[in-house]
């Protein structure tokens, strides 16, 4: 699965998704399988929207193949098709290859300027994947 558009000027989610997608993202990562209905009442707590407005963005998210839908009697149940952290792993790995393909040494460049703030666990881990690459070679 592959996001389409990248925000670099928003945050966390928004970055992926639009601000509804997003919260209800946030929403069904939280449970296990929802409907519109169980989704709809949750955002209702923060006066988000409507039940037509979720429906449509949950069945938009289900074409982009974000979330997946089933039916069970008379009611259809929602699910992620990826876990939250599959996905943040996907999109970024995703983000990483193309970032690669079309800048190449300026990324790594500032992939590694931006390790002087990073946390020493980080650098460890950076300096093992580097060692195993070269056993490799």
């Amino acid at each position: 699965m592959r996001v389409k558009s990248f925000k670099l000027n928003e945050s966390g989610l928004t970055r992926f998704f639009g601000p509804l997608e997003a919260k209800i993202m946030d929403i069904l990562w939280d449970a296990e399988e929802l409907t519109i209905r169980d989704v709809q009442q949750v955002l209702d707590q923060e006066k988000v929207t409507n039940f037509n407005t979720v429906m449509t963005v949950m069945n938009r998210l289900v074409e982009k193949n974000i979330l997946q839908k089933r039916t069970e009697g008379r009611s259809s149940l929602y699910k992620p098709i990826q876990s939250r952290m599959e996905f943040l792993n996907s999109q970024s790995k995703e983000m990483t290859n193309e970032l690669m393909d079309e800048f190449g040494s300026v990324v790594v460049s500032h992939m590694l300027d931006a390790l002087e703030e990073a946390d020493d666990d980080l650098v460890a881990k950076l300096e093992r994947k580097i060692e195993e690459l070269k056993k490799g070679l």
